[in-house]
């Protein structure tokens, strides 16, 4: 028999507090959601429409092609991408099938776990301040807690992460984050260049300097159509790394330009074997005084499988500064953000629930 929760302090301390998660909550054989999880109908992704080539979610790019016969052509779609829908996927991009599917696995083994073994990465008593464990995004603040578990891993060097990061996952989360990250530098020197800018390796670096790998849990929901995965909104990045696995739930907000005065519609990128999903972040819409888009996404959860995700962060360092870049912002007649320290981006941003696009609107130049 599933156990009652009396109010709702007691289901926070069972899910949130003592580590025990969704997934915990979904094992002790509750039949439908708890009210704590029950989102408001405008935060659900409700409006859902059929994939199309022309939103760059459902063909992936083949990044073999670069630098051969078919190089501007592939250029040209990630140009195109970054600067609409603000996702695309890619193949061919150095990291084996073997891998991928052995990070599903790790990410898998690290939530089967007992809810002891994985609350020892609960925030307050981790023994690394860069690796957590927990539920939702910002349980604390929100009104509606997400459908969903996950384990953060920051990055510093290999000798913290052989030490800190869980056993059952760090090895593989370690070799996908490396070369990860070396598919992210060509990615962000092409996006770069179509800028009209030339960035010498330091800055580049100090760009994407800060790595975080995470691995998210979504279990199966009794009633997925008033919950969600991940509330609606956007990554801090400058690019976005993520490993699907073929469940499906990951959907994107279309901007209203591509609407053409239709209401807010979402879009799925559809799992594909092989492929990763690349995201612009709001740090590359700052650098690039908003020609390239972060894009606002959530997840949606399903009642049939549980499904899990493997994201990589590629973040500025904190004491990087973000803003337009110069010959960008002269170009356009001037810069639309204003140049801030990304530390304190990412404090505006952490410090709030999720929010759709919302924290661009810290840097943002208003208009006379």
């Amino acid at each position: 028999m599933a156990p009652t929760f009396d109010d709702g302090n007691s289901l926070f301390d069972f899910v949130v507090k003592d580590g025990n998660g969704v997934k915990g909550l979904v094992d002790s054989g509750i039949t439908k959601v708890p009210e704590r999880f029950i989102q408001p109908p405008s935060e659900r992704i409700v409006k859902v429409v059929q994939s199309s080539k022309d939103h760059f979610s459902s063909v992936p790019i083949d990044l073999s092609k670069l630098d051969g016969p078919d190089h501007d052509q592939v250029v040209e779609a990630i140009v195109r991408a970054a600067e609409t829908l603000g996702f695309f996927q890619v193949i061919n991009h150095g990291v084996s099938f073997d891998l991928l599917e052995s990070l599903k696995n790790a990410a898998h083994r690290f939530f089967a776990q007992p809810a002891d073994a994985k609350a020892v990465y609960l925030k307050r008593v981790s023994p690394s301040p860069f690796v957590k464990y927990g539920t939702s995004f910002a349980p604390e603040q929100e009104k509606a807690l997400e459908w969903k578990d996950f384990v953060s891993m920051v990055y510093t060097n290999d000798g913290d992460a052989q030490q800190h990061w869980p056993k059952v996952c760090k090895e593989e989360a370690l070799e996908y984050l490396k070369l990860s990250s070396k598919l992210v530098r060509r990615l962000l020197e092409i996006l770069i260049g179509n800028l009209g800018v030339t960035l010498d390796d330091s800055r580049l670096e100090s760009l994407i300097g800060n790595k975080i790998v995470n691995m998210n849990f979504y279990p199966i929901c009794p009633n997925p159509e008033l919950t969600v995965g991940v509330g609606r909104h956007s990554d801090m990045s400058i690019l976005t790394v993520l490993l699907q696995d073929n469940v499906g739930g990951l959907y994107v907000k279309l901007e209203e330009d591509i609407l053409d005065g239709r209401k807010e519609e979402w879009i799925e990128i559809p799992p594909i074997p092989g492929a990763l999903v690349i995201n612009a972040g709001d740090s590359l819409q700052i650098l690039s005084n908003g020609r390239y888009r972060s894009a606002e996404h959530g997840v949606r959860t399903t009642s049939k499988q549980s499904r899990v995700s493997i994201p990589v962060f590629n973040l500025p360092r904190p004491s990087e500064k973000i803003g337009p870049l110069p010959h960008v912002a002269e170009v356009d007649g001037g810069a639309v953000y204003r140049e801030v320290m990304f530390e304190e981006y990412m404090s505006n941003h952490v410090g709030h629930a999720h929010d759709g696009k919302k924290s661009l609107d810290f840097v943002k130049i208003k208009a006379n």
